[in-house]
């Protein structure tokens, strides 16, 4: 590793901790020639996965996006901010599993709403009713009835 501050390549690690849930880890170095220390950080390279939008444009994922959806569901409901977190962290490791490079955003809203009809009744339908752009009342009166057949 060279050093930022001169440039030299030769020095030693001083401190290896793990951080940001495990996903990386973080050693301090001290240079050998200058005396300086610095961090660097080490992580598993992965590739961009690309969400394949309904009108078949593709956008980077977005775990904030996820998570904006998550939230707005869950305005003013008694759900914890661990549980909306829980079900975000669970909708990335499925995608991460998956292996592909690809996924269609539909899939990612059926895992959404999935994680929600478990957690909170009324965040589900107010995730369900943006996500699935209900047009009239019959179809928002469908999706209640499949809600009371999922539990």
């Amino acid at each position: 590793m060279k050093c930022p501050y001169c440039r030299c390549n030769d020095d030693r690690v001083i401190d290896s901790r793990i951080v940001e849930d495990s996903s990386a880890i973080r050693r301090r170095r001290e240079c050998a020639s200058c005396g300086r220390r610095f961090s660097t950080y080490e992580r598993v390279e992965t590739t961009p996965i690309i969400v394949i939008k309904k009108d078949n444009s593709g956008q980077e994922y977005s775990r904030e996006k996820i998570m904006s959806g998550i939230m707005r569901a869950c305005v003013k409901r008694p759900v914890r901010y661990e549980d909306m977190e829980k079900i975000a962290s669970g909708v990335e490791t499925n995608i991460m599993h998956s292996g592909l490079c690809e996924i269609e955003s539909s899939k990612i809203g059926d895992m959404v709403l999935e994680g929600l009809a478990k957690l909170d009744k009324v965040a589900y339908i107010r995730f369900a009713s943006v996500y699935k752009r209900f047009d009239d009342v019959e179809s928002f009166i469908n999706e209640l009835e499949k809600l009371k057949n999922i539990t």
